[in-house]
């Protein structure tokens, strides 16, 4: 409008005048147009009432419409209701199904199970077999974790009181049989026993060709057959563990109470036919031969045995009536031995201690196999935990106190791992209570038969303890060879010890030279044998120690001796004794004495000039008296050369005292002299040359000092003495060969 109107902005009244005439004129357009529509308004109108009735109408259907689905709607809310009815009756249903399917399921025990628990046969493999899996299954239903609710239910109270009737009464069965199991092995093996002990001692038998014959076979029986046959009982005993731990404990303690006393005649004649073995042939071991048993006393324990295994159901009051005859007669065999006199170690030859270091570990390489198969089995069969346990698990109320077991579990309640580790340890010391006396009193007899039996058992016990620690440190098997150790050191110890005192006791004669002492021999004799027991052995500390106290003792006691002889010079027993010492020192080689080698060396050295010098003295008296006086005269400040003017020591006086000793007067004074020293040495040392070669050393020294003196004193004076070094040497070497 405004670029129509080119004034628009220079003339804007003019604009605005334009402007207002055309709206004018739009005005009255408007009305014009609104004056030609009124028709169309009505018709409008019209058409707006006819809408209005034709809404009246559907509200009147909607109405009806209403009143319908009302009349549905009260007859769809009682169908809900009747279906949530239906739906909440099937859940309950199914949950009733489901909590029966439960019982019955977990509840429920086959009538093949009931039958093995009543009737099983528990003799052989299959019935064992079914008898098992019935007990398992019995457990599993007993223990099942019942939900909230069940326990009040009529007829889970029926089966848990059926079920409670079965575990007593399979609980009662089974303890029986393992009970009568119990006896007939160990008849079994009495009788066994029993017939060997009589075969060995039947009147008018060779005993000694009998037990020689036996002896070659140095072994403990075997019980492997009946572990075997006891192991097919393992998961029955583990679950009268877990359900009765009454009767378990009672079976427990019938076992042990018969493998204790089985295991104890065992052992005992194990241990006697090693004790005889040791001793030999001879009438002490005659006597000591196993007494011979009556027919009768071995009919009367066996049926006394059978007539008593069919009333035990687990208790232990029945084992109190077994009677063990011959336990007291074993012993006092055993005690018996001990009562032999001491034999002198000289009278055994090395093959002696062999057959002794042979037989003795012989009766350790027994004895270990079997307690270890005895701990294994004990484990197996009883499910004891025998490895090692959690710590805290066993308070200081749960102890076990002596052989047994000194706490009452409740039915059903396990022990502790720790306490089932110590149990094993208390059963292994009840069944096996004779090993450690047994042990201790061969220990005594190899001991009384020679004192140097000690230095094998130390070895070989220490081997044996070392082993057995490496297994298991807190074993039976360690524990009892441990405490035997201690006694075998002591044994040891006490060898040393009455050694010593031996020394100290040693009486010599006055009458003959005294030559090697017996103490001096018998360290040699104690050396060579440690050295070949002890090689690569754990405990070679233990001997170091023994070596340092003997070679102190025999030290100081040939000092004693020497000063103590009348018939041999002194310096002769210590140069002969410590010779013999350093000579022994030096062949065995022992490290720890190094340094007694040393001062046995020096001592033999020192003793040996000693007694050179004593015993050659002045072979020249006379004129070594002479030449005293010429160094007396230096001493005094006169000069070398001007001695020979003084009148007591002129060259006539030299001339002299040269004169009295020509060579035919010195090979006799050689001869007598080689003749006493033959009387004061002994011919086992062989030291005879030894010390004339130095004593010809000595008089050659000593010619030599007096020719060194002639020489500077007597200056061109022709003085020399009548016989020259090598007479000396061939006076000498032919002394030496006319003796």
């Amino acid at each position: 409008m405004m670029e129509g109107c080119e004034y628009a902005i220079s003339n804007a009244e003019a604009f605005a005048e334009r402007l207002s005439r055309e709206l004018q004129v739009l005005d009255g357009a408007n009305i014009q147009s609104i004056m030609a529509s009124e028709k169309q308004v009505n018709i409008l109108m019209n058409l707006l009432d006819e809408a209005l009735k034709e809404v009246d109408q559907i509200e009147l259907k909607l109405s009806s419409y209403e009143e319908m689905l009302q009349s549905v709607k009260e007859q769809m809310d009682q169908i809900s209701e009747s279906n949530h009815l239906i739906h909440l009756s099937n859940t309950n249903n199914v949950k009733l199904l489901s909590e029966i399917e439960f019982l019955v399921n977990h509840m429920d025990l086959a009538k093949g199970h009931i039958k093995a628990l009543q009737e099983g046969d528990l003799a052989s493999s299959r019935g064992i077999e079914a008898c098992t899996n019935a007990a398992d299954a019995l457990l599993q239903c007993m223990n099942v974790a019942l939900r909230p609710g069940h326990d009040m239910l009529l007829a889970v109270k029926q089966q848990q009181q059926r079920f409670s009737d079965l575990r007593e009464h399979f609980a009662r069965r089974l303890a029986s049989h393992l009970n009568n199991v119990f006896v007939q092995q160990f008849t079994q093996a009495l009788l066994q026993l029993y017939n060997r002990s009589y075969f060995l001692s039947v009147p008018g038998h060779d005993q000694s060709s009998t037990l020689a014959q036996h002896s070659v076979e140095l072994t403990l029986p075997n019980h492997h057959p009946f572990h075997r046959d006891l192991l097919r009982y393992a998961k029955l005993m583990e679950w009268l563990k877990s359900t009765d731990y009454g009767k378990y404990e009672g079976l427990t303690k019938n076992y042990m109470d018969y493998l204790s006393r089985l295991y104890e005649r065992e052992i005992k004649d194990f241990f006697e036919v090693a004790k005889i073995k040791m001793t030999g042939t001879t009438k002490e071991s005659k006597k000591f031969a196993t007494l011979p048993r009556k027919e009768s006393a071995v009919k009367q324990e066996t049926e006394s045995l059978h007539g008593s295994s069919g009333k035990l159901t687990g208790s232990t009051s029945s084992l109190n009536k077994l009677s063990v005859q011959s336990s007291g007669n074993r012993r006092s065999q055993s005690s018996s031995l001990l009562d032999m006199g001491n034999m002198s170690a000289s009278d055994l030859d090395v093959a002696d201690r062999t057959k002794f270091d042979k037989i003795f570990e012989q009766v350790l390489s027994e004895l270990e196999p079997l307690c270890l198969a005895e701990q294994d089995f004990i484990s197996k069969f009883f499910k004891l935990q025998q490895h090692q346990s959690m710590p805290g698990t066993m308070t200081e109320a749960e102890e076990l106190d002596g052989g047994t077991s000194s706490r009452q579990h409740n039915a059903g309640t396990p022990l502790p791992v720790s306490s089932e580790k110590d149990m094993i340890r208390q059963m292994m010391i009840k069944i096996f209570r004779c090993i450690e006396p047994e042990l201790n009193n061969l220990i005594a007899l190899g001991d009384k038969i020679d004192s140097f039996n000690s230095l094998y058992m130390l070895v070989k016990m220490s081997h044996h303890v070392w082993t057995a620690q490496n297994v298991d440190p807190a074993s039976f098997l360690s524990t009892t060879l441990g405490n035997v150790l201690v006694t075998v050191k002591r044994n040891f110890d006490k060898c040393i010890s009455n050694q010593i005192r031996q020394m100290e006791e040693v009486k010599i004669s006055k009458k003959s030279k005294v030559g090697i002492l017996p103490f001096v021999a018998e360290f040699e004799e104690f050396a060579g044998l440690a050295e070949s027991i002890f090689k690569n052995a754990e405990r070679r500390g233990d001997l170091d120690k023994a070596y340092t106290k003997l070679i102190r003792g025999v030290f100081v006691n040939v000092e004693k001796v020497a000063n103590e002889s009348q018939k041999t010079p002194r310096d002769v027993v210590m140069m002969e004794n410590f010779h013999h010492i350093f000579a022994t020192l030096s062949r065995l080689k022992i490290s720890c004495l190094e340094a007694e080698k040393k001062e046995a060396k020096q001592k033999y050295t020192d003793h040996l000039q000693s007694y050179v010098i004593y015993s050659l003295g002045q072979p020249l008296e006379k004129l070594n008296h002479f030449f005293e006086g010429v160094e007396a005269r230096v001493a005094q400040g006169i000069r070398e050369e001007e001695v020979s003017y003084q009148l007591a020591f002129n060259k006539q006086e030299l001339r002299k005292v040269i004169k009295e000793y020509p060579g035919k007067e010195v090979k006799k004074g050689l001869d007598n002299l080689y003749k006493k020293v033959d009387k004061h040495l002994c011919e086992e040392e062989n030291l005879l040359q030894v010390v004339w070669h130095s004593m010809q050393d000595e008089f050659i020294r000593q010619y030599k000092h007096f020719e060194g003196l002639i020489a500077r004193c007597y200056p061109g004076s022709g003085v020399t003495m009548e016989f020259t070094i090598q007479d000396i040497l061939d006076y000498c070497s032919s002394i030496a060969q006319s003796h």
